[in-house]
């Protein structure tokens, strides 16, 4: 069959057709450097040729020419799961083509989709792991299969594919179609009444139906949101909370279970509720997004407090040095987070989006583009062991940045996330334009009113905190340009030069509206507070009671062992003293600290308050590190969560 596509959807990952905003896409809005300007630059150059090397070098992509040769299952090499990393990396290259063009990419792309498509069956079934002569039956292991889960990312591939370059003849979409259709002749209305292990066919199912403007696919979406919570798999030793099959999602009051799990299908329901106008599943949705902020997650923006599960912990259970804060989980965040905006207009979901983007996105990634880390912890006691490049590595805690896992999934991720950064940007409503995050920018687009509208952003956000907005072209009726002000940003002003005059005016942290009808040339300065600044964390959290953070900007910073004076090895050796302030030297924000003397006793409880060490005299100043930099001068101890003097 020949599948059709909408022509009126954004170029980007997620256009939902009702919401308070739409995305700027692709077409609309393009990243011209800075700082994710240069990640961006990293990641076309070599993280997704490194990813490609790796799914060869691994038999991941050879699985499905395997496949097709009839050599499985005797052949195949991966997790079960290992489709999925394909697709992924087919989803990045996609956005990566219609971010700039590129013959070669595109021609890599090409030859990766007819492999994938030479396997798939007659009927549409696609998957390396099962359901063929000796291997287990379709669809026997829903638990942890992943079938469902990796035709999740395949759909998303093809969407990017679709609205990137519509009408391409590699046959991508329609082999999407054909699974799809598969997947609502198996599960649908009358169907087997089940879910998959892991939530992603969701949001997969979601934008297919947006992109081809099938309501099954919508309408399947939404059956299997409405599955989830009434224990259609089968229970393990972490509960069926680790598949989100414990609690319907209506009845959820906060993000639970496998972290990465729980965004995804979080992201997958707000798509369901938004095509299907259903107001009470939003307002759920929303409930558990703020409880979740407020109650489970990191400052970082990291999610996921349990290393063996994967998962969140209790309301309150952050131990820092625990820290599970999987990059997935990450961006998994930010898929529901930014959906969530798109549904509200809220800048509080632009607030998580921007911490989770410079304290997750940013760390996993090496400045090569070719290590990763999975996890990222918020206190490291040991120095890391340096990967060896030539082999996989397991998923294990954060230690150093690796090439490649046994699990990989954060490295595909990572690259679809920056491939398709552009569109995460800015949106649009009647009134105007919003600009959510900050980077060196080009925007021109259209209101729906058929008014065009532009400007370009400057700015060497977050290293400075101006950003700069200088219009392009007349307007000849008054809009509004809205800008979002951190909440860490208070005394945060807006300068507005026109040919005439100039007026500065203090604002509130939040969403600042500028209408009038701007002209060519016209000039707005958002100037934001970029002192460095100590946090506090609520006395709830009692892994860090008595301990304090250091952010600037959107920026956590971290002691690390290698900045330590005199010779110290061990982050855990100094007090953080308050009292002297925060300075910025050399580019560097500098901390004074004191350093502890060791005096093993026989016993470490005592009737008065003690740290069970003495206080040195001070030693002086020490340069802290932006988190997203750590580790990146060789194996050191780190923490983010310091105790004070």
């Amino acid at each position: 069959m020949t599948s059709t596509t909408t022509t009126t959807a954004p170029l980007s990952p997620v256009a939902p057709p009702a919401g308070a905003r739409r995305p700027l896409g692709q077409d609309e809005v393009r990243i011209t450097g800075g700082f994710w300007g240069a990640r961006q630059d990293v990641n076309a150059r070599a993280t997704l040729a490194h990813i490609r090397s790796r799914l060869e070098s691994e038999g991941w992509l050879g699985n499905f020419d395997l496949a097709v040769a009839g050599r499985l299952p005797a052949g195949r090499r991966g997790r079960e799961f290992s489709d999925s990393e394909v697709y992924k990396y087919l989803e990045a290259v996609a956005w990566e083509i219609g971010r700039r063009g590129d013959a070669e990419l595109d021609r890599l792309f090409a030859d990766t989709v007819r492999r994938v498509a030479a396997a798939q069956e007659p009927d549409g079934y696609l998957n390396t792991q099962f359901g063929r002569p000796g291997q287990a039956a379709r669809w026997s292991d829903l638990e942890w299969g992943h079938e469902l889960y990796c035709l999740g990312h395949l759909f998303q591939a093809a969407v990017a594919r679709g609205r990137t370059r519509p009408g391409a003849d590699d046959g991508l979409l329609d082999v999407a179609v054909r699974a799809a259709d598969l997947i609502c002749e198996v599960f649908g209305p009358g169907g087997r009444s089940a879910v998959c292990g892991h939530p992603e066919v969701e949001v997969g199912l979601a934008e297919l139906g947006r992109l081809t403007g099938d309501a099954r696919y919508t309408a399947q979406a939404r059956l299997f949101v409405e599955r989830r919570g009434h224990g259609t798999l089968a229970d393990i030793e972490w509960g069926r909370s680790y598949f989100q099959d414990d609690q319907p999602v209506r009845d959820t009051s906060s993000l639970h279970g496998h972290a990465v799990r729980a965004n995804y299908l979080a992201a997958g329901a707000v798509d369901v509720a938004v095509d299907t106008d259903d107001r009470g599943l939003l307002d759920a949705l929303r409930q558990q997004w703020t409880r979740t902020v407020a109650r489970r997650t990191y400052i970082t923006g990291g999610q996921g407090s349990h290393h063996q599960d994967e998962a969140f912990g209790e309301d309150w259970e952050l131990p820092p040095d625990r820290a599970y804060s999987e990059t997935c989980a990450g961006i998994g965040s930010i898929m529901f987070s930014w959906r969530l905006l798109l549904a509200d207009g809220d800048a509080a979901y632009a607030d998580l989006i921007e911490r989770t983007l410079y304290n997750v996105l940013a760390t996993s990634p090496d400045p090569r583009g070719t290590s990763f880390y999975y996890a990222n912890t918020l206190h490291q006691r040991v120095p890391g062991i340096p990967a060896d490049p030539s082999t996989t590595s397991p998923r294990a805690s954060s230690s150093l940045r690796a090439p490649w896992f046994d699990v990989s999934c954060c490295p595909p991720n990572v690259a679809r996330t920056l491939a398709s950064l552009d569109a995460y940007l800015a949106t649009v409503d009647s009134a105007g334009v919003q600009l959510h995050q900050y980077a060196p920018a080009e925007i021109r687009t259209t209101l729906p009113d058929g008014r065009a509208v532009g400007f370009d952003v400057e700015t060497d956000y977050p290293r400075t905190g101006l950003i700069r907005l200088r219009i392009v072209g007349d307007s000849e009726a008054e809009w509004t340009l809205t800008l979002r002000v951190p909440a860490w940003a208070e005394g945060a002003t807006v300068t507005v030069k026109d040919a005439g005059a100039a007026s500065t005016h203090d604002v509130p942290t939040g969403p600042v509206e500028l209408r009038r009808a701007f002209l060519d040339g016209d000039i707005v300065e958002l100037l934001l507070p970029m002192a460095p600044r100590f946090t506090y964390a609520d006395t709830r959290i009692d892994a860090v009671r008595g301990c304090v953070a250091v952010e600037r900007g959107p920026e956590v910073l971290a002691l690390e062992s290698v900045d330590l004076p005199g010779g110290l090895v061990d982050v855990d050796d100094v007090r953080i003293d308050t009292s002297a302030g925060l300075r910025e030297r050399d580019g560097r924000v500098w901390a004074r600290v004191q350093q502890l003397r060791d005096e093993d006793g026989s016993w470490p409880y005592s009737p008065e308050p003690t740290d069970g060490r003495d206080t040195a005299d001070v030693t002086g100043e020490v340069p802290l590190v932006r988190y997203h930099d750590w580790a990146l001068r060789g194996p050191s101890t780190m923490r983010v969560w310091v105790p004070t003097a």
